[in-house]
Formats: C-alpha cells, structure tokens, sequence
C-alpha cells in the first residue's frame, strides 16, 4: 500500500530527496514559478521539512543549484597572474563558461526573474556581490570594495542578458576571444583603477 504523500519522516534520505525535488523543479518551472510547497509535494515530505533543512527559497536554490562559478575558485583563477592582469582574467573565466549553454542556464533564468521579481533581484544580488565580487574586490585591496563589485555585476549582468537574453546584433555572434579583450580592459580599470578625477579635497 502507498504511503500517503507529504509524510515522509525526517531522515537520512530526506534531504537529499529534497534537494532532488527542488534541482528539477528550478529547472522545469524557473526561480519565480517554484515554490517550497511544491517542492515538499514532489519530494514527498511536510513543507516544514523543507524550510527545516533549508530555510529559505533563496537559501535552498544556492543550495541545490549547480552554478558556474566557484567563489573561491574565480578568485583563485582571477589571481592567478597578478592584479595586473585580474581584469583580464575574470573576463576570459567569465566569457569562456557562460558559453557552456549548461553553467549559463540558472544565471539567465535569474536574469528573467530578476527584471520581475524583488527576491530573484535580491538573489541576483547575494550571488555577484556578496559571494562572488565584493570578496575579489577586497582580496585586490583598492579603495570602495562595494562599488567595484557593483560596477563589476553591471558590466557582467549587462553582458549575460544583451548576449544571451536579449541577443543584439553584433554582440550575440561576437568572437569569445574578442569580446575577452574588449571587456577585460574595462573590468581591470573597475577592479583597481581610480573611480574618481575629482579631488575629494
């Protein structure tokens, strides 16, 4: 006989089932159309068990969702050939994965959202600054971390959707490599040049 749905207890299996309940329906439904009833529906389980294990919707897609981007990782690749060329490289990371249609998917997916939805915005933020920029922009050591990082996630942002959302003309079918070589001076200059001409004093 069926186990009515919905009451599977608390155990060893039970977040994993979950976390597979809530990866599947992120990517059938979209950030906005899924909910932690519905997860808990799919996963067999009481919501309680859901916002048990992971709190939030927010916390349980960063949770469950493979995203292209490690944090330490970008910082680690970023680096890896000085400051000096940092803004290169975090654009060459960041051009060459998101051509990979497969580590792009749950960015542009929160790109949609986001243009819509006030907690998809403010994931989109968690993600690029908090987690992702904010901390390379302190690692690099130059004044007003958080604006850097903010002005970087414009830039890289801007680039996701006009590309690969919105798809304009001449950028769309540009060259990896030469779209490297173009946003990379800008993300350096954001990354450790000045962000002001004007004397303070």
């Amino acid at each position: 006989m069926a186990r009515a749905r919905g009451r599977r207890p608390a155990g060893s299996n039970t977040r994993e089932a979950i976390a597979a309940a809530a990866k599947h329906q992120f990517a059938e439904l979209g950030y906005p159309r899924t909910t932690l009833r519905a997860v808990a529906r799919e996963a067999d389980v009481d919501t309680r068990l859901v916002t048990h294990y992971f709190g939030s919707k927010q916390n349980l897609f960063i949770s469950v969702v493979d995203f292209p981007f490690d944090p330490e990782a970008l910082a680690d690749g970023v680096l890896a050939q000085g400051p000096e060329n940092a803004g290169r490289r975090l654009a060459e990371l960041t051009i060459r994965t998101l051509e990979d249609p497969a580590a792009r998917q749950p960015m542009t997916g929160l790109l949609r959202a986001a243009a819509s939805e006030d907690e998809a915005a403010m994931l989109v933020q968690r993600i690029l600054t908090e987690r992702m920029l904010t901390p390379l922009a302190h690692l690099l050591g130059g004044d007003r971390p958080e604006l850097r990082a903010a002005l970087i996630g414009a830039q890289l942002t801007g680039y996701l959707f006009a590309r690969y959302v919105v798809a304009l003309p001449g950028l769309a079918d540009a060259d990896v490599y030469e779209l490297g070589e173009v946003v990379g001076p800008v993300l350096q200059h954001y990354l450790t040049g000045p962000l002001s001409t004007v004397d303070p004093g």
